[in-house]
């Protein structure tokens, strides 16, 4: 038997909405009834559906920029000086569009390379690459360790396909057989600072 105030409890705490200390008491009670637990659970559901069922509605933005700036005051987040906007800026680097421009074409044909940044003191760089539809990178022996995030197209390496979304890492000195893309790829790369693709990138 539910009693209405725990039908109030249950109908307060599914949506979050019972005091904390109140909350901890009524867990405890949820553990030993499992009449109010099946009612909580219904109540959680029910709101879900009806959160879901609401039309989305896109705030202000000056709402949104208000409701910001009290969780910055609220956790002690202190904003740059309005008169210093590059001081904000200072160790961030921002490639806008970075698949769209500026590829350094590979001596290969088809197959192209962008460096997007390098960390010397710790050895890696980060870059994009590209192939054409049918383009063909040779075998060849891993100068380091590699990893590829497929970003769009595919990529087969050997007997294995990736598409958009698949990653692949390779030991140094691990062996790759004939890559090539069917439709054209788009990859993400991080190297060490090492490998010869590294060094033509910067060239």
């Amino acid at each position: 038997m539910i009693t209405e105030q725990q039908q109030e409890q249950a109908s307060l705490y599914a949506l979050g909405a019972l005091p904390e200390a109140e909350a901890r008491a009524f867990e405890m009670e949820l553990r030993s009834n499992a009449e109010l637990g099946g009612l909580v659970r219904s109540l959680q559901r029910t709101a879900g559906l009806m959160a879901l069922s609401a039309p989305l509605v896109q705030p202000p933005p000056a709402l949104r920029n208000k409701v910001l700036q009290r969780i910055d005051e609220i956790a002690g987040v202190k904003k740059p000086a309005a008169h210093s906007p590059l001081a904000a800026l200072a160790g961030l680097n921002f490639i806008e569009a970075a698949a769209g421009k500026d590829w350094k074409p590979l001596p290969i044909p088809g197959t192209y390379l962008k460096l997007l940044s390098v960390e010397k003191e710790r050895g890696y760089a980060v870059l994009l690459g590209k192939l054409d539809a049918g383009a063909r990178y040779p075998a060849h022996v891993n100068a380091g360790p590699e990893d590829f995030f497929i970003l769009t197209g595919d990529l087969v390496i050997g007997d294995r396909r990736l598409a958009a979304g698949d990653f692949h890492h390779a030991d140094g000195g691990s062996q790759h057989e004939e890559n090539y893309s069917v439709g054209g790829c788009t990859l993400l790369a991080v190297l060490t600072t090492d490998d010869p693709l590294v060094a033509f990138a910067m060239a």
